[in-house]
C-alpha cells in the first residue's frame, strides 16, 4: 500500500512541478511501457486525453503497467535502450530492462493500440 501511495504522491508531484521522472520504476519488473515525454508536448497531451485512462484500465496496461520518463532524464538504473530516444511521445516496451520495441510518436488511438498489440506480441510469454 506505501508503495501506491508513494507513487500517487510522486505523480501529483511531478505534475504540480513540471518535472517528469521516472517513478516507481523497477527493471526486474516482466513487463513495463515507458513514455518519453517532455513538457509542452501536443502529441503526448492528445495521447493522455485519447489513450492513458483506457490504457490503466486495460488488459495491456496490466501486463506492461505505465511509467512515465522525461526526454532529459537519465535513463534508470537496470534499463537498456537500443538508442536514445529523440521524439516525444516515444513507448518503449521493456521485458526485464531491456528494449523489446518502440512506437515513436503518436498519430491516434487505433494505431497505437494496434501497434503495441504487435510489440506485446513480440514480447517472450512471462516466466512463472
Amino acid at each position: 500500500m506505501m508503495h501506491f501511495l508513494f507513487r500517487r504522491f510522486a505523480v501529483v508531484l511531478a505534475l504540480a512541478t513540471g518535472t517528469l521522472v521516472a517513478t516507481g520504476f523497477d527493471a526486474r519488473a516482466d513487463l513495463r511501457l515507458i513514455m518519453i515525454e517532455q513538457r509542452g508536448c501536443a502529441y503526448c497531451e492528445r495521447w493522455n486525453r485519447d489513450v492513458s485512462e483506457a490504457y490503466a484500465n486495460s488488459d495491456e496496461g496490466a501486463r506492461a503497467p505505465l511509467e512515465r520518463l522525461d526526454l532529459r532524464a537519465p535513463v534508470p538504473e537496470g534499463v537498456t535502450f537500443s538508442s536514445r530516444p529523440v521524439f516525444t511521445p516515444t513507448f518503449i516496451l521493456l521485458q526485464h530492462g531491456t528494449e523489446v520495441g518502440r512506437i515513436e510518436g503518436y498519430l491516434d488511438a487505433a494505431f497505437f493500440w494496434g501497434y503495441l498489440g504487435v510489440l506485446l506480441d513480440k514480447a517472450a510469454p512471462a516466466t512463472q
